[in-house]
């Protein structure tokens, strides 16, 4: 209960921070765009060639613009040190924190050998169901584009990098994938080198047996850790979020809540796809009464949308999927493990996030390099995103790799706990389908 107050007393900071840079924001906007810049009609009258008066007042208009959006940038400078300091946070984070929980997750998988075809088709189902996730976020984000109406301002660095990323020849892609370092590829944040490291190391971990029990252990009490060091973090999100946000607003002025409406309305527009019909399609598919699991699991689902916790409707979902008639040995082997590798909301939304901000910068991704993003975070999403908030450091990490600009994420943390409201409802919905389309392929009825 203790935990539930102050996590809901963090998410009232970020919104009031929230606001107070809205205002700031708009009020220093205001005052530089009112005061600061004007040219004087007088001068220009004394102009007597037309010719020459137009080519002056063309002259003088972008001379202002120009200087205009110098000052603007300039003075939102002070305000966004307040998010660089958060985002340096962040970033400090992603490396253990990846390397921790995909070393246990790859191990946990590698046990899979021991649990026979219950594993197996559990395991395929979550595979098949994270791969239309993170590719249902990749159309609706490039279909309707709700980054584009934020147009902000694209860092030097990153657009440089943005180029070279482009060229990328398949040897170069090789030396960057395989590491010759890991401790300089996590010195660096370089998210797939670790993560081939850590499927090699998860696998032999996994392999040894006994022996690798106490390297499963350690790495487990790392992860709990980082997750700790995240919580502590993320304490810092209300002055982040407010030097964000008045640094946007200075420079955009109260366009950039149109970016925030195009963003809601596409994410949840997608999240409804996908449950009424992806999972009903399923259902059909396997026979599954999908409208009344929905009425047995409506409880849950109003759990995790309340609380926006998919994890803390847990206990609920088990006692009302097994009240629907799915054996509890289906129910306690494959929702657990839902919760690590099955969260469908969450998937969809880091393609969905990490495209959003790529075109709030104007920054094109390929679409050779988005379905080598949609491959890496089917590796990388396991086992993170049902930590509360480990999507936005599995975010960082996606930004990073690919020469997007961090400071986006700031903007996602203005209006992620409304995101993840529907994200951890569409969480509970999914881990209750896969629940009930393993039973089936073991011949349950319900």
């Amino acid at each position: 209960m203790k935990n539930y107050f102050l996590k809901n007393k963090l998410i009232g900071l970020i919104l009031i921070a929230m606001i107070i840079g809205l205002i700031l924001g708009y009020a220093v906007n205001r005052n530089i765009t009112t005061t600061k810049f004007h040219y004087s009609s007088q001068k220009l009258d004394a102009i007597s060639n037309p010719l020459i008066k137009q080519a002056v007042v063309k002259a003088v208009k972008k001379y202002e613009e120009t200087t205009l959006r110098e000052t603007k940038k300039s003075v939102a400078s002070n305000f966004s040190i307040l998010s660089d300091i958060f985002l340096h946070l962040i970033k400090m984070i992603i490396a253990p924190l990846v390397l921790a929980v995909l070393v246990i997750g790859v191990a946990k998988v590698g046990d899979f050998s021991s649990v026979g075809r219950i594993g197996l088709k559990t395991l395929v189902y979550f595979t098949s169901a994270t791969l239309i996730a993170l590719a249902l976020g990749l159309v609706i984000v490039n279909v309707f584009e709700p980054g584009k109406a934020l147009h902000l301002d694209q860092p030097d660095a990153v657009i440089d990098a943005g180029i070279k990323t482009s060229n990328q020849t398949s040897k170069n892609f090789i030396d960057h994938v395989i590491p010759e370092s890991i401790i300089r590829s996590m010195a660096s944040n370089d998210i797939l080198p670790i993560v081939v490291f850590a499927l090699f190391f998860g696998v032999a971990t996994a392999a040894v047996g006994e022996a690798g029990k106490p390297i499963i252990r350690a790495f487990e009490s790392l992860s709990h850790v980082m997750f700790k060091v995240t919580n502590y973090v993320m304490n810092f999100a209300p002055i982040g979020v407010f030097g964000a946000i008045t640094a946007v607003v200075i420079q955009q002025g109260l366009d950039v809540l149109g970016g925030y409406r195009n963003l809601i309305l596409c994410f949840f527009g997608g999240l409804i796809f996908f449950v009424f019909v992806v999972l009903f399609g399923i259902c059909l598919v396997f026979k599954i009464n999908f409208i009344r699991l929905l009425r047995d699991i409506k409880e849950p689902i109003l759990l995790a949308f309340s609380t926006a916790s998919s994890e803390s409707a847990m206990p609920k979902t088990i006692e009302a999927l097994e009240k629907h008639g799915i054996s509890n040995r289906i129910v306690s082997f494959v929702l657990p493990l839902g919760y690590s590798f099955n969260l469908d909301g969450s998937i969809m939304y880091m393609t969905f996030a990490t495209l959003f901000i790529a075109q709030s910068y104007g920054i094109d991704i390929s679409m050779a390099d988005q379905i080598k993003m949609m491959l890496i975070l089917l590796i990388t999403s396991k086992g993170m995103a049902g930590v509360p908030r480990a999507s936005l450091v599995v975010i960082a990490g996606m930004l990073t790799m690919f020469k997007i600009p961090v400071e986006g994420l700031l903007l996602l943390l203005a209006v992620d706990q409304f995101l993840d409201m529907g994200r951890s409802a569409t969480n509970v919905i999914g881990n209750a389908v896969a629940s009930a389309v393993v039973a089936k392929l073991e011949g349950e009825k319900f």
